[in-house]
């Protein structure tokens, strides 16, 4: 591999819709650069970066592919990723290692639902951000017309950079050169626009172009740059990733315009822990001291766990010893690699810039930063966030002692996927797994037969309902139990109040003089979270609930543990009987994609699941995006309904809002199938 520097680096991430043609434009990059011979095709499942098996089969991407190659005076790393909402989390962690985020559109069917998440994940990361309209030479595509919704939808600072020429099969650059013919509008215009809005974030500059009518190329880089870095302009690209129509284009704009790792908006890091943690900035310098970021994690079956990681700071070589966030014990990178595809290619140095990988280093995780040395312990970046999986499917083996290699598998399944979830509920004996949609599930069940041989049975699992209280009481209970010898003696007194949503439980202990011994309050407390855990009037956890242990009584030689563990769940039982217990149920935020003529009946259909319209949003084009809330219970066969109002040619995603009071005939129902355990008379 050719040596190069930090400032020759440029990171990008492509992201947008499925469809938008984002791998492909990957392959013609890949191929325009002499990466590789000739472009593949995701049809014939022969592309670098859809290498997966079930990539090949789905024939769109399931996971971030990371590819590099040179192109003139700079070495680009870019990452694939897919465009399904259901495969959300591949997209944003990608866009923790990247300076610059290549929205793709597609130049027939506009800014779709990722689209538009897409582009405020971008801003939200402060990343740079550049579109690409591609498909330019599709028979239905409307250009100019695709452009201004964009502009309506983004806003008026995205700008084109270049404009269609030939029908399609090429592109006229607007930056460097304001003459040349364009299928529509003004090259001289938009090379206008573009200087008007970049001199807009350069007084000096905006001066001398006011006095002398024009800048040169070299004057506008630097407050080109600025403009990136500020949002104040979003460059438009034109482009058929097919015919190649602006691929060598994208590459000198890459090249010549995105910025590299010491111009970028670098991310914040926080040294230290919770509220004392103070913000600081990686130095992009090769000789500092190493910080790296671990955006991705595969657990490869030939090669074993991977860690992929941004370099924001130092060098690391195969002879570095890395520690993985606050661990003691460093671990030598020995083998060190970057990717190509499914290709991992050795090499001997990454700079501040790069991506690599090590491999075969258990402690490593993910979002988890690296470094060389203990002063850096503590130190982490801006958590990511990520979409809560709210999809749920509750999995059993089919083979009978297979449980164990179950949990093996779906723990390395997490490992991979901020967005997979694994739990395992005690009250209700099942092990669901969460994601993102129906076809992040299915992918999931899909992957764990095809390369771990592990079939499963798969049923809807119980809504994750709780339980609170409304108002305060208190409850009592006196254990008392006699059967010849020593007997069981406790007394617990104690109130129970209601705290917002989402805070919680809390314990308080005020006791005085001494009539419950302090060494017994935990086992009050033991007892009162027993009871919480397995629900008290239909067997959910219990939240948002304050209990405060205030009186009681001891018996010298028949008090003991054992007594006070029962007196305090049968004393929490007593109060909820007085405090208005009520059952809560997820709601979940829904965005619905789809065509216009669909909307009357899809937010009819979400009206009649108790569900209410909260916005809807039009970015251009047919397609309209409802913006809802609705009771996760009422979503199990969503995907379903939604194929049969739209034809199949709706989408939809949720992430969860809020928990809220299920309907009284709702309750009733979850509290009669709700047994009391039986309670001997004290």
């Amino acid at each position: 591999m050719p040596k190069y520097s930090t400032e020759s680096i440029r990171t990008v991430a492509l992201v947008g819709h499925t469809g938008s043609g984002k791998t492909t434009l990957a392959e013609a990059l890949l191929a325009k650069a002499g990466a590789i011979a000739s472009p593949g095709s995701v049809e014939k499942g022969n592309t670098v970066c859809d290498f997966d098996p079930l990539e090949k089969e789905y024939k769109h991407s399931l996971n971030s592919a990371l590819v590099n190659f040179a192109w003139k005076n700079v070495h680009i790393h870019l990452i694939d990723t897919p465009g399904s909402p259901d495969f959300m989390g591949q997209a944003i962690g990608a866009l923790a290692a990247v300076e610059t985020a290549v929205i793709v559109v597609n130049a027939e069917t506009g800014i779709q639902l990722a689209t538009d998440r897409m582009l405020k994940w971008a801003a939200k990361r402060n990343l740079c951000r550049m579109i690409v309209i591609n498909r330019i030479d599709a028979e239905n595509a409307d250009l100019p017309a695709m452009l201004a919704r964009i502009q309506q939808a983004v806003g008026k600072q995205c700008l084109p950079i270049n404009l269609p020429a030939k029908g399609g099969k090429d592109v006229v650059d607007c930056f460097f050169n304001p003459d040349g013919e364009a299928d529509f509008s003004s090259v001289k215009d938009a090379h206008a626009a573009l200087v008007d809005q970049v001199v807009e974030v350069d007084d000096a500059l905006m001066e001398k172009y006011l006095e002398q009518g024009e800048v040169s190329p070299e004057q506008l880089h630097a407050p080109f740059e600025k403009a990136l870095r500020e949002g104040h302009l979003i460059p438009v690209c034109f482009a058929s990733a097919k015919n190649g129509a602006g691929v060598a284009a994208l590459l000198d704009i890459f090249a010549n315009l995105a910025p590299n790792a010491t111009e970028g908006n670098a991310p914040p890091f926080l040294k230290g822990e919770g509220a004392e943690a103070q913000e600081f900035y990686a130095v992009p310098g090769a000789k500092a001291h190493v910080l790296a970021h671990v955006f991705k994690v595969i657990v490869d079956p030939f090669v074993g766990k991977v860690g992929i990681f941004r370099v924001h700071q130092g060098t690391v070589t195969p002879n570095t010893q890395l520690f993985v966030g606050d661990g003691r014990r460093p671990f030598k990178v020995g083998h060190l690699f970057t990717i190509q595809g499914k290709d991992y290619v050795e090499t001997d140095a990454l700079v501040p810039g790069d991506i690599g990988a090590v491999t075969k280093v258990e402690e490593i995780e993910f979002d988890r930063v690296l470094h060389d040395s203990h002063d850096e312990d503590h130190i982490h970046l801006r958590p990511l966030e990520f979409p809560t999986p709210m999809h749920g499917i509750a999995v059993e083996t089919k083979k009978k002692g297979d449980e164990q290699r179950l949990f093996e598998v779906l723990h390395k399944l997490e490992m991979e996927d901020p967005c997979f979830k694994l739990e395992r509920h005690a009250t209700t004996n099942e092990t669901v797994i969460r994601g993102l949609g129906d076809l992040h599930m299915r992918a999931k069940l899909d992957k764990m037969l095809q390369q771990y041989k592990m079939e499963l049975v798969t049923k809807p699992p119980k809504i994750p309902y709780r339980e609170t209280i409304t108002r305060l009481a208190e409850g009592h209970c006196r254990h008392k139990k006699q059967t010849g010898g020593a007997g069981q003696f406790g007394e617990v007194f104690l109130r129970v109040e209601p705290l917002p949503r989402g805070k919680g439980y809390e314990f308080v202990d005020k006791v005085k003089g001494g009539v419950i011994p302090n060494v017994f309050i935990p086992a009050v407390e033991k007892g009162v979270r027993m009871a919480l855990d397995s629900g008290v009037i239909a067997g959910y956890p219990v939240h948002d609930i304050r209990v405060t242990v205030y009186d009681g009584k001891h018996h010298a030689v028949d008090s003991k543990e054992v007594a006070f563990v029962s007196a305090g769940r049968k004393a929490i039982i007593d109060a909820f009987s007085k405090a208005g217990a009520i059952v809560l149920e997820p709601i979940v935020n829904i965005e619905i994609a789809a065509p216009d003529k669909f909307m009357g009946d899809l937010t009819s259909d979400l009206s009649g699941k108790r569900g209410q319209v909260t916005g809807t949003d039009n970015a251009g084009g047919e397609l309209t995006t409802i913006k809802g809330l609705a009771p996760l219970s009422e979503l199990s066969d969503y995907q379903t309904r939604l194929k049969s109002v739209t034809g199949g040619q709706g989408s939809y995603s949720i992430d969860f809002s809020h928990y809220a009071p299920v309907p009284p005939h709702t309750q009733a129902q979850l509290v009669s199938k709700h047994k009391q355990p039986v309670e001997e008379d004290q």
